[in-house]
């Protein structure tokens, strides 16, 4: 039988996979909560992996892979137990802070739906799939860094928009070779940029410019966030935040060329952001 150590153990694994900037995020939070936060992320990988490991060209394939997860998520929710490796631990996350279910079925439906969307007419169209990809993410951790008052909400599903789209400027090479474009058709024919090109034209410097303010404004809106947490948490808060308006000044300093390296914050750099912002970790009481 899994233990629950065990299903940490392994979450904590996935957590780092999922991404080096989240997972370094968790550091600052005391270890009573940070394992928590690491199931959740852990979680998202797992779900990634759990798609890739069928053919891309079977699109059926990953949606019944999707589905299939989800009956077992939401089964062992109701049941308010797992003995999967990694759904244990989610699921003690979730009994643990009141999580609710809809933010995993709505994470679980924008995977099922970027199946067949490769790409957003409007930016519009784009939060409706960062809804689900990106803001419910924030809605789940939030309940963890255990916020002063319900104002915080909105601040966190702009935060973790955020945060998407900077990865989603960052990444604009990889996705390309998967088919896919986030950046909205809108504003690519307004600029006339062609992100297919794969070259830094003038166009295409004006059009990543507006998406980097854009995503800075998002940032600013969401600042707030940080007063209404624990001091601990806000920490955890303000390194996601530090580590990726980093890749956002590399973005600018590349003169957004993103075709040819993926703008990536040196490791040291995300060293010294980690701990700085650990320096003055405090501690918790177990929950």
């Amino acid at each position: 039988m899994t233990t629950l150590e065990e299903s940490y153990a392994r979450a904590r694994e996935l957590a780092k996979a999922f991404g080096t900037s989240y997972y370094v995020a968790t550091f600052p939070l005391p270890r009573v909560k940070r394992h928590h936060a690491q199931a959740l992320y852990g979680f998202c990988r797992y779900a990634a992996d759990v798609v890739s490991a069928v053919p891309r060209t079977s699109v059926a394939g990953r949606e019944q892979a999707i589905n299939d997860l989800g009956t077992r998520l939401f089964g062992d929710l109701a049941a308010g137990a797992s003995d999967d490796l990694v759904l244990k631990a989610v699921v003690h996350t979730a009994r643990s802070f009141d999580l609710d279910p809809d933010c995993f079925r709505r994470f679980l439906r924008a995977m099922t739906n970027s199946l067949t969307v490769t790409s957003y007419d409007t930016f519009e169209d784009l939060l409706d799939y960062l809804d689900g990809s990106a803001a419910v993410i924030g809605e789940l951790i939030l309940p963890i860094l255990e916020p002063n008052s319900d104002s915080a909400l909105p601040h966190a599903r702009d935060f973790a928009i955020a945060c998407r789209l900077t990865e989603c400027w960052s990444d604009v090479a990889r996705d390309l070779e998967r088919g896919r474009v986030y950046i909205p058709q809108e504003d690519l024919r307004h600029f006339g940029a062609d992100p297919w090109l794969r070259r830094v034209t003038p166009e295409w410097r004006a059009l990543m410019a507006f998406e980097v303010r854009r995503t800075r404004e998002y940032f600013e809106t969401s600042d707030s966030i940080a007063s209404e947490l624990p001091a601990s948490s806000a920490r955890c808060v303000r390194t996601v935040r530090d580590l990726h308006t980093q890749m956002l000044d590399r973005i600018d300093r590349v003169g957004a060329d993103v075709f040819t390296a993926r703008p990536r914050v040196p490791g040291w750099r995300t060293a010294e952001i980690v701990a700085r912002r650990s320096l003055l970790r405090t501690t918790a009481t177990p929950r």
